[in-house]
């Protein structure tokens, strides 16, 4: 019913960055749908990349989408204003996409069409884009993919993603850069 909600509503005359994501959540608390269309419009984004880069599946992504913003609508009272939105919105994420992987529900490996490219004229640099992304996704590891897709989709800066992985700036950074060796150095080999 959200979902449902959010798609149908998230074209209508709320204007985009009009808001930031603390005053959407505050609306949200107060009962305001149109805040929740413009709060999915703002982050879907960033909270399907992210749902993505832990479970590797295309529709559990979707699932834990959905879920996620469910989640903020029912929760948002409880939110305290710290300045941080994006980071509970990516740990809700995160949460739902462990228990996930903990319930042992479907998270098979990656499928050909992980991340549906935006439709372009230009089809030879959307299977580019697909075909990179599919590699991120099959030769990094999970933390090393999550680190690239969190600072690279969402914008998150690393010290935010350290905080957010529970992990040391340091080895963020390490793993960070790791994964974008490997990335640089298959890209290499396939020309």
């Amino acid at each position: 019913m959200v979902f449902l909600l959010l798609t149908s509503t998230a074209k209508s005359d709320i204007h985009s960055a009009e808001y930031t994501s603390e005053d959407l959540i505050a609306r949200i608390a107060n009962g305001d749908q149109k805040a929740l269309a413009e709060l999915y419009s703002q982050t879907k984004t960033m909270v399907y990349g992210f749902a993505l880069s832990i479970l590797r599946n295309k529709h559990d992504a979707e699932d834990i989408m959905q879920d996620t913003y469910v989640k903020i609508y029912a929760s948002a009272k409880e939110y305290r204003s710290q300045g941080k939105a994006t980071a509970w919105i990516l740990t809700i994420t995160r949460n739902l996409s462990l228990m996930k992987l903990r319930a042992g529900k479907r998270t098979d490996a990656p499928t050909e069409e992980l991340w549906d490219p935006p439709d372009t004229h230009d089809s030879i640099e959307g299977s580019i884009n697909r075909l990179v992304l599919e590699t991120a996704m099959t030769t990094l590891s999970d933390e090393e993919r999550q680190i690239i897709m969190l600072h690279a989709v969402t914008g998150q800066k690393h010290r935010e993603i350290a905080a957010l992985l529970q992990m040391p700036l340091s080895t963020t950074l390490s793993k960070y850069h790791r994964g974008l060796s490997k990335l640089k150095k298959l890209l290499k080999e396939d020309e």
